[in-house]
């Protein structure tokens, strides 16, 4: 199957570069349709490839302009796989980043991660995940002060409990993968190298079910 994605144009770095710092209405307006064609049409296209490659990527929303600069200076995009777990990119002039995430929790999904955290076999399972992510990875999150209440200081993995997201970011490499066809098959790299951390997290951080009224 042919891929629709050929690569950002270099022209669409000198369209971000003209967005850098706050950008007036007149230079967003002026830039707009460069910037849909040259900046964010090529993100849906990359994502239109990942999704043909793999049914599970098939979920996917690329975002339109906001009015905070920022979204005009950087192009976002998001691979949904379960609640609040998701595959995101990010395109800009510091180049592609993709991470995968647990984020925005919903009521009740920080309890279960911590859940899942502190019993022996999925916990142990998750360092040994995070453990093996490539060099390349940062591992970041909304991570507490001190650790919640409902646990010992001491237990074995404190630090992770901590957590109330928890999200593995990295760079697309080489720099220059973002002008080519190639970006398709470096995006799918990262994301296999993700897979059993967003897999863990889909398993053990679902939706909370909601309670059932008590019978009269």
């Amino acid at each position: 199957m042919s891929r629709r994605f050929t690569g950002w144009p270099v022209q669409a770095l000198d369209v971000l570069h003209k967005l850098e710092g706050v950008p007036t209405t007149e230079v967003r307006e002026d830039t707009r349709a460069d910037r849909e064609r040259l900046v964010r049409a090529p993100m849906v296209d990359l994502l239109s490839d990942l999704a043909d490659a793999d049914p599970r990527y098939a979920d996917f929303s690329v975002w339109h302009f906001a009015k905070d600069p920022f979204w005009w200076q950087h192009q976002g995009a998001v691979v949904r796989l379960a609640r609040n777990v998701e595959i995101g990119l990010r395109f800009d002039l510091d180049g592609l980043h993709v991470k995968g995430a647990w984020h925005y929790p919903d009521p009740g999904q920080v309890r279960q991660f911590r859940s899942a955290v502190a019993e022996d076999s999925t916990g142990t399972e998750l360092v040994e995940i995070l453990a093996a992510l490539p060099d390349q990875f940062e591992v970041t999150g909304d991570v507490m002060k001190r650790g919640p209440r409902d646990y010992p200081p001491d237990h074995p993995r404190a630090d992770l409990l901590r957590y109330r997201s928890l999200v593995a970011t990295r760079p697309v490499w080489p720099d220059d993968a973002i002008h080519t066809a190639a970006a398709v098959d470096q995006v799918l790299a990262v994301a296999q190298e993700l897979d059993a951390l967003l897999s863990w997290l889909a398993r053990h951080v679902p939706l909370p079910q909601p309670r059932k009224p008590a019978r009269r």
